[in-house]
């Protein structure tokens, strides 16, 4: 069983020597741990955990491999601070360096994972200043590059730059050790901790002049400066109503900010005003985060030193903010307070607050009650806790208005005064217009129970003295139309033969020949002649019907639009225009031929009557190349079937039709080839070989397949046509085959049964068969 025992524990040590190995840390510990990274010292501990190693077996099994016991011992003090990391705790002895970075990390980590975005954080939001501390695009980090401040307190740990420049130059790296002491090279221990660094400054630039002389007197040539280097890690302990209580291990240079934000700040029910600093056991400051938010003071801020305690008491006093202000929320308030200054912290009045009376709802021994509170006494009332305070918005109203729109030069609305008149409102509105209809204005007027009416004004009167002005009252509203408003728009309309037709303004005494200058006048087609002119019937109607609605008349006018027109021509509001176009006048009309003709190319069509023939003829004829059988006649896009062979022996035949605007014929060269394709073995272009049958190009193309449906075989042509195989009584007929035709075979369909079909059909079968049982038997 021992044996057994020795066995395992033999294994786990080269276990433990593998894993050393793979991590490469076994290279790297003869030279310096502190250049092992922390990732690669992760790695080792998840594999050695995973072994089931315990820390004993690893330490032994690290010495047994042969690295000294300093060594060991720094690993070990490594892996204890990520473990510690990991875990939220940085309170572990580690070097200075090792611990500024420490610090920072915790402060990364303590950022992204102290408060969870959950419905506290919702919650919070109604508190003034506390999302402070729950926004993480605020860093309160310690900056640890700023010049160290004068009356910073030197403790263990620290580390102090010492530099001699001038005939010597040397420099000293000097860490406080646990003592309170420093050590020079050249000097006995200099105590310094407890020291300012302005203090400690002194105090070795003192010892030094014994080894140093002249050093930082006049004219002496040795100059010595003592700065700060790292700085220490210390803790600080956060107690009462933090978010997150606890202690902080914190960089020397932190304050209290820094450690707020690292705790999530007060909770909910503590205070942000009244926020203790203890050192040894006494109050050395008293933080109001208020003065932080309100005017960026931070006096109270104090650099912390270590074994601090922050206490977080409870909550003074709240009162809460409502309605028409800045910033609505719930605010602590102190002693002495009035409701002026939470307003102040709120932000102030919104633009339509209604500041005449605030409402209060406060909390008595046994309900509650509501107080209002008018302007005059908000600057001395003072709030008590629990109080609700409620802002209300004036009224969506003027109280002093009266309105002018319509036809006045600056129509809006306009300040009621004592004693004012239409006359007046419409003098401050810069007049009436030249076209306003002064004989029924409209006054809009609310009776006293707000029911709206309408009185009829004769404006005219007014102006002329006859009848006296009207006095107005608050929120009357005046209505002055102009005579274009009381009228349909007048227009005239031209189409036709004009370069711009359409609908314009009609205008008194504008006649035909206006009408077209204002359209661009006639385009090239336009006749002058024969223009009509559609009028509406209204009180003449003189040679009218009465079944006849509208009036037509025909004129003619000069063509250049020049002379005097007679009291006919004059136009009337609605009047429509038609200007004809000349009878033979056409835009010429192309087609086109391209291919194996002599002059191919664009022709115009000299007259309606045109035909295939004749644009074959217009473009020297055919050359021998060209492949009569495969043409193609293209019209809008659309290739049509046309049989050219037939076209050229008899111009008569249906294949030559009359040519429109925009056709095309295509002639292409003789291809000489046969396409198969389709349900046959070997889909391929053969020679074209005149005279030969269907069947034999088949057979070119390896026979048909045993899917191929041979009756439905067609053949397309070059022209666009196609033709397909017909049979009666057995006797099939196959297309010809022409220069350059596409043979296709296609599949015979394979008919598949629907479920439905196959249960109506066997129930069929079965009702059948049923039937055919019951007649045998009563045979």
């Amino acid at each position: 069983m021992n044996l057994k025992k020795q066995l395992i524990r033999f294994i786990l040590k080269l276990n433990f020597i593998a894993i050393f190995g793979f991590c490469g840390i076994s290279s790297v510990f003869a030279q310096n741990v502190d250049e092992i990274s922390d990732e690669q010292i992760q790695q080792f501990m998840k594999q050695a955990q995973e072994s089931g190693m315990t820390e004993e077996q690893l330490m032994a099994a690290a010495a047994a491999k042969g690295f000294g016991s300093a060594d060991i011992a720094k690993f070990k003090e490594r892996m204890m601070r990520l473990q510690a990391d990991k875990k939220g705790v940085g309170n572990v002895n580690t070097t200075n360096t090792e611990r500024k970075l420490n610090d920072t990390l915790n402060f990364q980590k303590l950022k992204s994972t102290t408060i969870k975005e959950d419905s506290s954080v919702i919650r919070r939001e109604k508190y003034f200043g506390l999302n402070l501390f729950t926004n993480k695009k605020i860093v309160f980090e310690p900056n640890l590059r700023i010049p160290t401040p004068k009356n910073y307190i030197l403790g263990t740990d620290d580390e102090l730059n010492i530099s001699i420049t001038g005939f010597a130059v040397q420099n000293y790296k000097a860490k406080v050790s646990p003592e309170g002491t420093i050590q020079i090279d050249i000097l006995s221990p200099i105590y310094v901790s407890g020291l300012t660094i302005e203090q400690a400054r002194e105090r070795i630039i003192s010892r030094l002049k014994s080894r140093f002389a002249g050093l930082n007197s006049t004219g002496g040539g040795l100059y010595a400066d003592v700065t700060l280097g790292n700085i220490r890690s210390i803790s600080v302990t956060v107690i009462g109503e933090a978010v997150q209580p606890g202690t902080f291990t914190v960089p020397s240079l932190a304050n209290v900010f820094n450690v707020l934000y690292a705790c999530g700040g007060p909770s909910e029910i503590g205070s942000m005003r009244n926020i203790e600093v203890f050192r040894n056991g006494k109050l050395i400051r008293t933080l109001d985060v208020y003065d932080f938010l309100l005017r960026g003071d931070q006096k109270d801020n104090i650099i912390l030193q270590d074994q601090d305690i922050i206490h977080i008491p409870y909550v003074g006093g709240q009162v809460s903010l409502l309605g028409e202000i800045r910033n609505p929320k719930i605010f602590e308030i102190k002693q002495g307070e009035t409701l002026k200054d939470i307003f102040a912290f709120a932000g102030g009045f919104k633009e339509l607050a209604y500041t005449k009376s605030i409402s209060l709802e406060r909390v008595t021994p046994t309900e509650k009650r509501i107080i209002t509170i008018v302007q005059n006494e908000i600057a001395s009332f003072i709030p008590q806790k629990g109080d609700i305070y409620t802002v209300g918005k004036v009224l969506n109203r003027l109280e002093n208005v009266v309105t002018i729109k319509g036809a006045v030069y600056r129509e809006g609305n306009y300040e009621l005064e004592k004693g004012m008149t239409l006359k007046q409102l419409i003098n401050i509105a810069e007049g009436l217009k030249e076209d306003a209809f002064k004989e029924r204005v409209l006054l809009k007027r609310e009776r006293e129970n707000l029911e709206p009416e309408i009185i009829n004004v004769n404006l005219s009167e007014i102006l002329l003295g006859k009848k006296e002005d009207i006095s107005l009252k608050l929120r009357d509203t005046v209505f002055i139309k102009s005579y274009k408003d009381l009228r349909e728009r007048l227009t005239v309309s031209i189409s036709g033969a004009v370069n711009k037709a359409g609908v314009y303004e009609f205008v008194d005494n504008m006649t035909v020949s206006d009408l077209i200058m204002i359209a661009g006048g006639f385009s090239d087609g336009a006749s002058a002649s024969k223009i009509e002119i559609a009028r509406r019937i209204k009180g003449d109607t003189t040679g009218v019907s009465k079944e006849q609605s509208i009036k037509i008349e025909t004129i003619d006018i000069d063509r250049n639009l020049i002379g005097k027109e007679s009291k006919k021509l004059m136009l009337k509001p609605f009047d429509r225009i038609y200007v004809r176009t000349l009878p033979r006048y056409e835009e010429q009309k192309n087609v086109s031929i391209v291919g194996e003709v002599f002059y191919p190319g664009p022709y115009a069509l000299r007259d309606k009557t045109e035909k295939i023939s004749d644009l074959i003829y217009k473009a020297g004829g055919m050359k021998s190349e060209a492949d009569l059988g495969s043409a193609k006649f293209i019209r809008g896009g659309k290739t049509i079937g046309v049989d050219l062979l037939k076209v050229l022996k008899d111009r008569n035949d249906a294949n030559n039709l009359v040519l429109n605007s925009g056709d095309m014929l295509e002639i292409p060269r003789k291809k000489e080839t046969i396409t198969i394709n389709g349900q046959v073995y070997n889909p391929t272009s053969v020679p074209f070989r005149e005279g030969l049958k269907l069947k034999k190009y088949l057979d070119y193309a390896g026979g048909v397949t045993d899917s191929a449906f041979v009756k439905r075989t067609y053949v397309r042509y070059g022209n666009g046509r196609m033709d397909r195989t017909k049979s009666f009584l057995f006797i099939k007929s196959y297309p010809k085959i022409e220069n350059g035709s596409e043979i296709f075979v296609p599949a015979r369909k394979k008919y598949k049964w629907t479920p439905a079909e196959r249960i109506a059909v066997s129930s069929a079968m079965v009702s059948i068969a049923t039937i055919l049982v019951t007649v045998l038997r009563t045979l």
